[in-house]
C-alpha cells in the first residue's frame, strides 16, 4: 500500500483515482469542483480541501489536469502542491501538457521531490478498466519504483528521460486529429458525389483508416457525439504539437490543417462533444451529445 494524492477528477482522472483505491492504496483526492470528489469518498478515498493538503502525507502525487495553466495553478498556487510535498516524495504528472512544461516542474517544487511524466493513451472506458497505455519519462530507477502505481491504471512503457513520455504523447496525438479529419473529409466527399453513407463506412472500415471508422461509426450514423475525449481537449493537444514543432523548426502541414478544422468546430459549439464531432462539422451536419 502506498499513500497517494490524486489531483484532478475529470472524465479520465476520476476512474483512474478509483483504480488506485480499488488496488488497496491509501488515496487522498482533490478537485477544483469539490462535489466531483464525493463518489471517491464513498469508495474509500479521503477528500482534501486543497492540493497541498492532499499531498502532505503522500509518498506520490498524481496530477491529471486539462491544461498547462491548470497544472501550474495546482502546483504553485495558494495551497498548491509546492506547499505540501516533501523531499523524497514524487510527482507523477499524467496530464497532456508537453515536455517543456514537464521539465519546468522540478524548479516549482521543494528540493528532493522527484518528477516523472506519465501521460496516458486511451479513453474513459480504458481508464475504468485499467487498460490505459502509460508513457513514462524519467530515470529507469524511478520508473521501476513507481511502476506498481502505474500498473493499477494501465500498462506503463518507459519512453526515456524526463519529458520523453510527454513528447511521445504529443507524437501519438499528432496523428489523432489527422485521422479524424481525414475521415471527415472522406465522408464529405462521399456526400457530394452521391454515395450512400452505410456503403462508404463499410468500405472505409476495411481500409487503412478502418480502426477510426469502426470506432466512431455509431456516432457518425446517429449524429450524437457523447464525449470520450472532448473536442476542446483535442484542440489544446494540437496546439501543444504545434508548439513542439515550432521549437524544433519543423513544419507539420497535416497537423496544422487538422488543428484548423478542430478549432473551427470548437468555435461552432462542439467543444464539449467527442472530438469525432469534427466529422459532422466538416460535413455541414448537426451534432449533439
Amino acid at each position: 500500500m502506498t499513500r497517494i494524492a490524486f489531483c484532478g477528477l475529470g472524465q479520465m482522472g476520476a476512474p483512474m483515482a478509483r483504480r488506485l483505491v480499488e488496488a488497496g492504496h491509501e488515496v487522498a483526492v482533490w478537485n477544483r469542483t469539490a462535489e466531483k470528489a464525493e463518489p471517491l469518498r464513498e469508495a474509500g478515498a479521503r477528500v482534501a480541501g486543497s492540493p497541498g493538503a492532499a499531498a502532505r502525507q503522500a509518498e506520490a502525487v498524481v496530477t491529471m489536469l486539462a491544461t498547462p495553466e491548470a497544472l501550474h495553478e495546482v502546483v504553485r498556487g495558494d495551497g498548491g502542491l509546492a506547499s505540501g510535498m516533501r523531499p523524497g516524495s514524487a510527482l507523477i504528472e499524467m496530464s497532456t501538457v508537453g515536455p517543456e512544461v514537464v521539465r519546468g516542474l522540478p524548479e516549482m517544487l521543494p528540493e528532493g521531490v522527484e518528477v516523472i511524466d506519465a501521460p496516458v493513451l486511451g479513453t474513459v472506458l480504458q481508464a475504468e478498466s485499467g487498460e490505459l497505455k502509460v508513457f513514462v519519462g524519467g530515470e529507469r530507477e524511478a520508473f521501476e519504483r513507481w511502476r506498481p502505481i502505474l500498473e493499477a491504471m494501465g500498462t506503463p512503457l518507459h519512453a526515456g528521460p524526463q519529458g520523453a513520455g510527454a513528447a511521445l504523447k504529443l507524437v501519438v496525438n499528432s496523428t489523432l486529429g489527422a485521422l479524424m479529419v481525414g475521415l471527415g473529409e472522406a465522408l464529405a466527399l462521399a456526400d457530394k458525389v452521391g454515395l450512400e453513407e452505410g456503403l462508404v463506412l463499410d468500405v472505409l472500415s476495411d481500409s487503412a483508416i478502418g480502426v477510426t471508422a469502426r470506432s466512431k461509426r455509431d456516432r457518425i450514423e446517429s449524429g450524437k457525439y457523447p464525449p470520450n475525449f472532448k473536442l476542446e481537449l483535442a484542440v489544446k493537444d494540437l496546439a501543444l504539437v504545434a508548439d513542439a514543432a515550432d521549437g524544433c523548426d519543423l513544419e507539420l502541414r497535416v497537423s496544422a490543417a487538422a488543428r484548423r478544422w478542430l478549432t473551427e468546430a470548437e468555435g461552432a459549439g462542439s467543444g464539449n462533444l467527442d472530438y469525432s464531432a469534427v466529422i459532422a462539422f466538416i460535413r455541414g451536419q448537426a451534432a449533439s451529445a
